[in-house]
């Protein structure tokens, strides 16, 4: 980092007149001091690596050098990663982030998918046999589920299987044009194995979705094999450096070994074998859920490290005649909208840790034969992914909004982020299916709470006495806050069952009943995801071991957070009579006096993250503040700039000025 001799005045007497200490909190968000110094090394070791340093800047290349230079990093950064013996998950990702921040890798579905699923899904003789060829890189594989017509829906997708026990083997096709895989990461131009979901046939029957592992490309050459036509997608929103893939299959045969059989088999003669539980087979998608939560609140901590400095050096507009331009920092509109998103960054990040262990105890359960925690493990995950991925991503565009003129250029580092944040809406699940799948799980659970059955730990809300009024005082207790979040959402899922059970008495069929109250449900469930965040956030700063100081100071951003929602979602709180109108405004005018509590500490809550300028890559949260000067230099290294003159005056330009017959020649292009 930048030393404070350099530093610009107004962010050095932020940093000076916060009420904690920076590393205190540091060392809190990342678990120890001594994972804090881990973390340093690994981005220091990469930030100072030669090879990475000559890379052309990521901005200034076209798709196909985006593409070439992803995979030269990452190839690199495996090899790397193997000298320095850098083998635990964190420590590859901070190594990696450094290395490539917000850079797609054209071989990460191989790392974060491809290789689980084999670990996760495949018999011992599979994995003896696959993985030191997928760990060698000699095997490069990704996970091809989604299709042209079929993505969230799973049981729904028209890849098949069908299981020739005449020479043993597996029969795959793409019967439709709907059914060709279609942009599984990494498949277009990188990989030359996959493992490919497709509806199981075998002695006439459809046994459902399942595993297979098919060779795409020759090994020698990397053409495609017969019966198979691959390639790239094309150009996307985001995603330049990922070459997603189509994938159609023609016959193609397996050997009968390459289905995935650690749970489900098909034997020899075309017995099918199911599995103990159906979604057994979902776990990597599972994991890459779990992972989605903390990368939407990295992603929105990033841009809030970005905006809030930037607000904290940008002056804008005299307050008095005369008079000194403004921090726009310290205007309480730009409080309004930045304050509240730094409070989320905060309770995602936690949310995000908790969701990682808790997939990493429910897995462990699973297998050890345990299947209880599969249903809570599907509900959070992927309620916790829509919620996420929704708000961080509408949050880092609201940072960029926050920026002026100066967010749209990519000098800012803001629009980097958010096309790496935003697909998370819609990939591993889209997010408004993914909030009726918690919705479905919620029904479930309120039937048992019906039936005097017992429920989870964390809906233990559900049998809250919805008579009850809220205790909020001026004060504005933490546990009053959540008993807000969690009267909320136990109001909307009882008011969504009872919707049901109405349709079902004038006619409608179950089915029928639940297509009529999909959009109750999704607040329901929304309601609920919110709920659990703002518990979690709660208990995080009320039961962990931490400074006073910042135990303090980080109570204040909780309630920010919990407040902000409150005034934010006014009508889901009072719809009951839950607040009242002295309640409410009491709430509105905290919500003011909280802006004006964190503002000192604005700064020091976003330095806390610990964000080298090098991961960040913005002109406008550097942390040495000299905004105007980045700027400067990241205009003059526009390989426009290159040439004083370009061809292109010479040649339409000029003879436009002319009149020599430049629109006959703009209409020959």
């Amino acid at each position: 980092m930048a030393t404070m001799e350099r530093v610009n005045s107004d962010l050095a007497r932020e940093r000076r007149n916060s009420t904690f200490d920076v590393e205190q909190l540091t060392n809190f968000i990342y678990r120890g001091s001594e994972k804090v110094k881990r973390r340093r090394y690994l981005h220091n070791l990469a930030i100072n690596d030669p090879v990475i340093k000559k890379a052309k800047p990521w901005a200034f290349q076209t798709r196909e050098e985006l593409y070439e230079t992803a995979l030269w990093k990452n190839l690199y950064i495996n090899k790397k990663m193997k000298e320095h013996g850098i083998t635990e998950p964190a420590d590859r990702f901070y190594y990696q982030e450094a290395m490539t921040p917000h850079e797609n890798s054209p071989i990460g579905l191989h790392t974060v998918m491809f290789i689980p699923t084999i670990e996760k899904q495949a018999t011992k003789e599979q994995k003896e046999r696959w993985l030191p060829l997928a760990e060698s890189l000699k095997m490069i594989g990704t996970y091809a589920q989604t299709e042209m017509g079929h993505g969230t829906f799973i049981r729904g997708l028209e890849t098949t299987s069908t299981y020739d026990p005449k020479t043993k083997e597996f029969v795959l096709n793409s019967p439709t044009i709907t059914s060709m895989k279609y942009w599984p990461g990494n498949l277009g131009k990188t990989t030359n194995h996959c493992l490919v979901m497709a509806q199981l046939f075998t002695q006439g029957k459809n046994c459902g979705i399942h595993m297979f592992m098919v060779q795409i490309r020759d090994l020698e050459t990397h053409r495609p094999l017969p019966g198979i036509e691959v390639g790239d997608i094309g150009p996307k929103f985001g995603y330049g450096t990922n070459d997603n893939g189509y994938l159609r299959l023609n016959n193609v045969r397996i050997p009968r070994e390459n289905m995935l059989m650690r749970y489900s088999k098909v034997l020899e003669d075309g017995t099918f074998v199911k599995p103990p539980n159906a979604k057994i087979a979902y776990g990597s998608m599972v994991l890459v859920r779990a992972a989605i939560v903390t990368d939407a609140s990295r992603a929105l901590a990033q841009a809030c490290v970005i905006s809030i400095r930037y607000s904290a050096v940008r002056r804008q507009t005299e307050v008095s005649p005369g008079g000194e331009e403004a921090q726009i920092l310290d205007y309480q509109t730009q409080q309004y909208k930045l304050f509240p998103l730094l409070a989320t960054s905060y309770a995602m990040y936690f949310a995000g840790r908790f969701m990682y262990d808790f997939y990493l105890k429910a897995t462990a359960e699973i297998e050890a034969g345990n299947l209880e925690s599969m249903p809570q493990l599907h509900a959070i995950s992927a309620g916790l992914k829509a919620f996420s991925s929704w708000t961080c991503s509408a949050g880092v565009e609201t940072c960029r909004l926050c920026c002026g003129g100066h967010g749209y250029s990519h000098a800012s580092g803001l629009p980097k982020i958010y096309i790496d944040c935003v697909p998370g809406c819609t990939y591993e699940g889209e997010n408004n299916v993914m909030m009726l799948q918690v919705a479905r799980f919620l029904m479930k659970i309120y039937g048992k709470m019906q039936n005097g059955e017992s429920l989870p730990s964390f809906m233990q809300y559900l049998t809250t006495d919805l008579n009850k009024r809220s205790c909020m005082t001026e004060e504005v207790a933490l546990k009053c806050l959540v008993m807000a979040y969690e009267h909320r959402a136990a109001r909307m899922i009882r008011d969504a069952a009872a919707n049901m059970q109405n349709l079902v008495q004038c006619g409608k069929s179950p089915m029928e009943a639940w297509i009529g109250s999909t959009v109750m449900l999704t607040w329901a469930a929304t309601a609920h995801c919110h709920a659990f965040v703002t518990k979690h956030f709660v208990e995080t700063i009320t039961n962990s071991k931490m400074d006073a100081k910042v135990r303090s100071a980080l109570t204040g951003l909780c309630k920010l957070y919990a407040v902000h929602g409150i005034v934010e979602n006014l009508g889901g709180f009072i719809q009951d009579g839950f607040f009242d109108c002295n309640q409410v405004s009491l709430l509105q005018n905290k919500l003011m006096e909280l802006l004006a509590e964190i503002r000192p500490n604005a700064v020091a809550f976003v330095d806390a993250f610990d964000y080298p300028d090098e991961v960040l890559q913005s002109c406008l949260g550097r942390y040495d503040g000299q905004v105007y000067q980045a700027l400067y230099e990241y205009a003059k290294s526009s390989p426009l700039n290159e040439k004083e003159v370009l061809d292109s005056y010479h040649k339409y330009i000029k003879p436009a000025q002319q009149g020599n017959g430049a629109i006959y020649q703009i209409s020959k292009l």
